[in-house]
């Protein structure tokens, strides 16, 4: 009884700061989002951004012991580039796209493409991302200054306060403000 009462105990716990964290990188979107500024921050160095993408995906290579496919700079979004690890590289076959803002911190993790899964965990319930690849983007995004905002919180619906041109069917999402197309 004591070991149920403590893993379920633990499980509300867990719970608890997955929705603090949530609610914190929300309040950093929302944070972010400038009418003034839809493609890019009021602050953006274009080659500090490039110098950094670079040393990311440097990193991200290193860790994987490969050469990352790279798409830099892609034109008429918020979004920087995409770095690409392979398959071949990682423990599930799975390849694993990041993608870079140009809103620094921003950045998000997807196993195969975005919106290939709801998010990384439904792609690490069904075998396609490992646990240990995760952690290493992670790591990596982090030690760069990135921060990785969970695909599932990104695919919320878009309240903030930038007039966008949506080019989706429905409503627009915090995806399409930080990595979608204008």
């Amino acid at each position: 009884m004591r070991k149920k009462l403590n893993r379920s105990v633990c499980g509300i716990f867990d719970d608890w700061r997955i929705m603090e964290r949530n609610a914190n990188l929300m309040e950093m979107l929302h944070r972010l989002d400038d009418p003034e500024w839809p493609e890019a921050p009021a602050d953006y160095d274009a080659a500090d951004a490039a110098a950094s993408f670079s040393r990311l995906a440097v990193q991200v290579g290193s860790r994987f012991s490969t050469r990352c496919e790279i798409d830099r700079d892609i034109q008429d979004s918020a979004q920087y580039g995409r770095i690409e690890v392979s398959g071949e590289s990682t423990v599930c076959g799975t390849r694993i796209v990041v993608l870079v803002s140009k809103f620094k911190p921003l950045a998000m993790v997807a196993a195969d493409n975005p919106g290939a899964f709801l998010g990384t965990d439904e792609a690490r319930a069904e075998g396609e991302l490992d646990p240990s690849d995760l952690e290493k983007i992670e790591q990596v995004l982090a030690g760069s200054g990135y921060v990785a905002i969970p695909e599932e919180l990104l695919a919320s619906r878009y309240d903030g306060s930038t007039l966008l041109r949506f080019h989706g069917s429905g409503e627009p999402s915090w995806w399409d403000r930080f990595f979608g197309s204008f």
